[in-house]
């Protein structure tokens, strides 16, 4: 069983980083337009609060959090807007306030979760390890978004282990929302972390490949960037395949975004 401090150590260490990033924003940059169609600053925040609040109702009252699931299912288009939508309203002091004390709650929790336990979610159920790489992936996602309004480059850390190892373990998951019939056979996955590190899955003998630097992967399964502008290789057919359509988030297939030629 697979200890989650770690990586609720690096969800709270990279939710300081973006905090750092926006703490003294002025009102007009907090209204500043995302690469997100229709998101700002704001928009953005108010996503990862509305976010660690599910997750948070996941671990600690599953009648709530159904209620929230039930309400997804109702409106599966809307939902995740509206969440965005409801915090981007609010004087940025109380939707960052709101934000702290929503992710500090959630660390509690899921330092608190018993051993072994599981919670609901919008897919599969997840252990606390798995809770907190997902809100750990979606925190470093939407923290580029900002940064890229702000026109900050945030230079990457080991902390990515995380993200690119949900996007190696969701594999399966992409293929299955596009409708498509997983792989049987198992693809070696090796990248080069930014200390230098390579991590390596799968069985180091298979057929089809996936290599690279592993900032362009996880670029690529939260779909920040367009797979044209990324350095993978692809050896395979399946595994060429899986880089187009590669998600690491839960939910219905997402557009991703334009190469940075288009339209040009």
């Amino acid at each position: 069983m697979a200890d989650p401090t770690p990586v609720i150590d690096d969800l709270r260490a990279e939710s300081g980083e973006l905090d750092r990033l926006v703490a003294e924003l002025s009102p007009d940059q907090w209204a500043l337009p995302t690469p997100a169609p229709g998101w700002t600053v704001a928009h953005q925040i108010a996503h990862l609060a509305w976010t660690d609040h599910s997750a948070l109702l996941a671990v600690t009252d599953a009648d709530a959090f159904q209620a929230l699931v039930e309400k997804a299912l109702a409106a599966p288009d809307a939902f995740v807007g509206e969440g965005a939508e409801e915090g981007a309203v609010l004087p940025p002091a109380d939707l960052l306030a709101a934000w702290r004390a929503g992710r500090a709650a959630l660390d509690r929790a899921l330092r608190d979760a018993p051993a072994g336990a599981r919670f609901p979610w919008y897919g599969p159920p997840m252990s606390a390890a798995s809770m907190a790489t997902a809100r750990l992936m979606e925190t470093w996602a939407h923290g580029l978004d900002i940064a890229d309004a702000l026109g900050v480059v945030r230079p990457p850390t080991d902390r990515l282990r995380h993200v690119a190892r949900l996007g190696v373990r969701t594999r399966d998951f992409a293929f299955g929302v596009h409708g498509l019939t997983p792989p049987a056979e198992e693809f070696r996955v090796e990248l080069t972390a930014p200390s230098g590190q390579v991590w390596a899955y799968g069985d180091e003998h298979a057929a089809q490949r996936v290599t690279g630097p592993a900032l362009d992967f996880c670029l690529l399964v939260t779909q920040r960037a367009h797979r044209d502008d990324l350095a993978l290789t692809a050896e395979g057919p399946d595994a060429g395949r899986w880089l187009d359509i590669a998600q690491a988030f839960a939910g219905p297939p997402g557009t991703g975004r334009p190469p940075k030629g288009a339209g040009r």
